[in-house]
């Protein structure tokens, strides 16, 4: 689906708040109420829309560290072990990589105790070969979703 600058400017809204209103999209993207709903019912059938959501701030929920494991995977075993995984209420994110690891995970943990926890009980589980676990120290970025591209996409040559 090709999105133009009124697609663009609805999705960079709701990407900044997810509540705001029709009307207020509508105002901002210069077209009218209608429109604004017919667009986003189209980017929702098209996919591009999955929903909206409420961001938690994790530090405020008590989850003090962000962690990040590369883990290799015994072959055959992959989709079990990714399952099992990211189960975990701790884990909010499991990836299938290319490199030296199989799969990386993002988890948030409580304390030092809970990471012992989560590496010796989640990372260590049955089809885990090895794993190599990094603490974050700071985060400097994490939207999840980038913004929209203007036309032509990134990168694109001025």
């Amino acid at each position: 689906m090709n999105l133009d600058d009124t697609d663009r400017t609805l999705l960079s809204a709701l990407l900044n708040d997810a509540r705001i209103s029709q009307r207020a999209l509508a105002r901002q993207a210069g077209v009218a109420q209608g429109t604004v709903l017919n667009r986003l019912k189209r980017m929702e059938d098209a996919g591009i829309i999955k929903g909206y959501s409420v961001m938690l701030d994790p530090a405020a929920m008590g989850w003090t560290m962000t962690i990040m494991a590369g883990l290799r995977i015994v072959k055959g075993r992959m989709l079990d072990v990714q399952s099992r995984i990211a189960a975990d209420p701790r884990v909010f994110a499991v990836y299938d990589v290319t490199g030296d690891w199989d799969s990386m995970v993002l988890a948030r943990v409580k304390s030092r105790e809970d990471l012992d926890d989560l590496t010796k009980t989640v990372f260590t589980l049955e089809g885990v070969s090895r794993s190599y676990t990094h603490v974050v120290l700071n985060t400097v970025k994490e939207d999840g979703i980038p913004k929209p591209p203007q036309e032509g996409g990134y990168g694109s040559e001025a």
